[in-house]
């Protein structure tokens, strides 16, 4: 699913395999490593994403999947924990074959080619996630 180089003690970059599932990949490293707090950031290529938009007025979410080739831009989010597990919070801007752009909360996307990230993990600190009601979303609970 992905390899992975320890270039600090709390900073990774990982290689994602072709046509592996990113939010998936992340997770089973985030598990694997014991991260539950910090930050990833990259870029890549996927031949298939869906995102996700928050509609503030009805607090529900929109998803869209994009089945095209697109290059990841930017990838940034950070981690946290829910539940004892890795929380995902994880952005993307995808360039498409005309050069205009989509992006959003990334659900899911499928690698077409390749995707490089770079994981912070912050030592020692506990960051958890709390729904909050007025705005629908699950935010950090510090």
């Amino acid at each position: 699913m992905y390899k992975y180089k320890q270039i600090a003690a709390d900073r990774f970059v990982l290689s994602l395999d072709n046509h592996a599932e990113v939010v998936a990949a992340l997770e089973a490293f985030c598990l694997e490593q014991g991260i539950l707090a910090g930050s990833v950031d990259g870029l890549g290529a996927v031949s298939e994403a869906t995102f996700r938009f928050l509609d503030p007025a009805t607090k529900k979410y929109v998803d869209k999947t994009f089945q095209e080739q697109m290059e990841i831009t930017n990838l940034t989010g950070n981690i946290s924990q829910k539940d004892g597990k890795p929380y995902l919070h994880i952005h993307v801007t995808a360039g498409r074959r005309d050069y205009s752009c989509v992006g959003g909360h990334l659900l899911s996307a499928r690698i077409n080619g390749a995707c490089e990230l770079s994981v912070e993990r912050f030592d020692g600190v506990t960051i958890g996630r709390r729904f909050d009601t007025e705005t629908g979303l699950n935010l950090y609970d510090l």
